[in-house]
This record gives structure tokens, C-alpha cells and sequence, in this order.
């Protein structure tokens, strides 16, 4: 593809962290992805990821990571904070702007929280400070059935949760194939995740956050609600806001300019 994509994988204590990485610009770009990470990693999909970046990739290196493969039980979005941050020292990303979705956004309030220093700017897509009852009413019904192994049900919900109808109409065998080639005989990775959300609550410690921020939402988003953002905004100082009209959780698939939007914040 000419954009140096690459498939890696770092030590984290005694497992490990799958990444890819794409591009060869100097300015450093983390993306840390949602929920579904607990269903399917990155592990070998440089390739397949890399095509929304590619107009970046001269100016950027873009680095998108999964959790670490084995998670104890009760492992909390600040511990995979914390595990983020040393998989990127051990990268040697000093500093980079870090780009979250959804779970992955919660994820990025704490490294923005707790290790200001690694963090140039902040994106904060589809996202919310804490559990709120949107969330928990979404991720409970999934936790349900994950433990039933219900997979068909868990996809189609979740699909109907994230996209608007005209995107699922247009995109129902690329749809049905994710569905496919996500299904477990464990849902282990994906109820650990889950789990960590509802127990996440940042709200008290978002005015630690002085990176320049930029949060982006959907007005009809009922995975996390439509209150998410306000509340992130009220508690981030240094913050824009842009609210996509007519979209949900997964605008980041919908939206044309989603990923021109996110970069033109970073490259500011």
C-alpha cells in the first residue's frame, strides 16, 4: 500500500499487546479502539485498518492498540491506562496525540489524567466520563449475552445500537461477516472489557486533563447518550466540541469527514 503498514506486539509484564502501525511522518498519533476489541484484536490487520489514514500517513505514524491479551479479573480502564502508556514507552512514543473511541476514549481520559506528560492532544470520540444508564443498559444487555453465548443476538444488537438503518441496509454482508469471524467459544476478553465500564468513573478528575481536547458525538447516539458529551465538555476546560446531526455510536464509519475532522485538531 506505500504506507509502511506494519503488524507488532509488545511484552506487557507476563503477556503481551497487539498493534499495528501505519506511515512515516514524525508527529505520533495513538488510536485506542471500543468495546469490540474484546471480540477481535488487531493482531495481523495492518492492512486492513490503515485505509482511513492513509491521506495522514506522510505527515504522521499512526499506532492502534488492542488491550493486553490476558486481563485479570477486575481489571479497570486505569489499569489499561496504565498498561498503554508503558507499551508506548516501550515503542519509544514519548509523546503523541491520542485519538479514543468509545471504550477507547475512556481509556484515553486516564492517560490523559494520569500521564499529562505523554499526551500532545486528545480526541475523544462517542465517548463518555463515566457509566451513566445509557451505557450501563447497553453493556449489561451485552454482558447477558455473552454469557448466554448468544452471539447472533449480541451482533445484531450491537449493530442496532451503533449504526443508523440506512447503513445497515447498505452494509449487511460486510456486516454479517464481522459477525462471522467474531464469535468465540470464550467471551472471556470481551466480559473483562465490559466489565471495566461500568465499574469507569472520571468525572471528578476531568478538570485534570489540560491537553487540548477535541470531543466529537452523535445526536442520536444510544450507546453512551446524548449527554455524554456536555458532561465532558462542562469538565474539560481546554475543549471543542462537534456534534454529528442524524448519526449515532458509529459515526466514525458514517461520517465522510470523520478522520479529516480528528486530524485537522492534531495538526493544528
Amino acid at each position: 500500500m506505500g504506507i509502511n503498514a506494519k503488524n507488532g506486539c509488545v511484552q506487557i509484564g507476563n503477556t503481551s499487546m497487539y498493534y499495528v502501525s501505519f506511515g512515516t511522518g514524525e508527529k505520533k498519533v495513538v488510536v485506542l479502539p471500543g468495546l469490540s476489541d474484546g471480540l477481535a484484536t488487531v493482531k495481523g490487520k495492518a492492512s486492513l485498518i490503515a485505509p482511513p489514514y492513509k491521506k495522514f500517513l506522510k505527515d504522521y505514524a499512526v499506532y492502534m492498540f488492542s488491550r493486553k491479551n490476558d486481563m485479570p479479573i477486575g481489571y479497570t480502564i486505569r489499569q489499561m491506562a496504565e498498561d498503554q502508556v508503558e507499551a508506548m514507552k516501550i515503542l519509544g512514543i514519548n509523546k503523541a496525540s491520542v485519538f479514543g473511541v468509545s471504550q477507547g476514549g475512556m481509556v484515553s481520559q486516564y492517560i490523559a489524567i494520569d500521564h499529562p506528560e505523554v499526551v500532545d492532544k486528545l480526541v475523544l470520540a462517542v465517548t463518555a466520563p463515566y457509566a451513566n444508564d445509557v451505557v450501563k443498559g447497553a453493556v449489561e444487555s451485552w454482558i447477558e449475552m455473552a454469557n448466554k453465548r448468544d452471539h447472533k443476538t449480541l451482533m445484531i444488537d450491537t449493530a442496532e445500537r451503533t449504526y443508523t438503518k440506512a447503513y445497515i441496509e447498505k452494509n449487511r454482508t460486510m456486516l454479517s461477516l464481522v459477525a462471522k469471524f467474531t464469535r468465540h467459544k470464550s467471551y472471556e476478553r470481551f466480559l473483562r472489557n465490559a466489565e471495566a465500564i461500568l465499574k469507569f468513573d472520571a468525572r471528578d478528575e476531568l478538570c485534570e486533563i489540560k491537553a487540548p481536547t477535541l470531543l466529537i458525538a452523535g445526536d442520536e447516539d444510544i450507546t453512551v447518550g446524548t449527554d455524554a458529551v456536555n458532561e465532558l465538555r462542562e469538565g474539560i476546560a481546554n475543549s471543542e466540541t462537534y456534534i454529528y446531526e442524524g448519526l449515532g455510536h458509529g459515526l466514525f464509519d458514517e461520517a465522510k469527514d470523520f478522520y479529516d475532522r480528528a486530524f485537522e485538531f492534531i495538526g493544528r
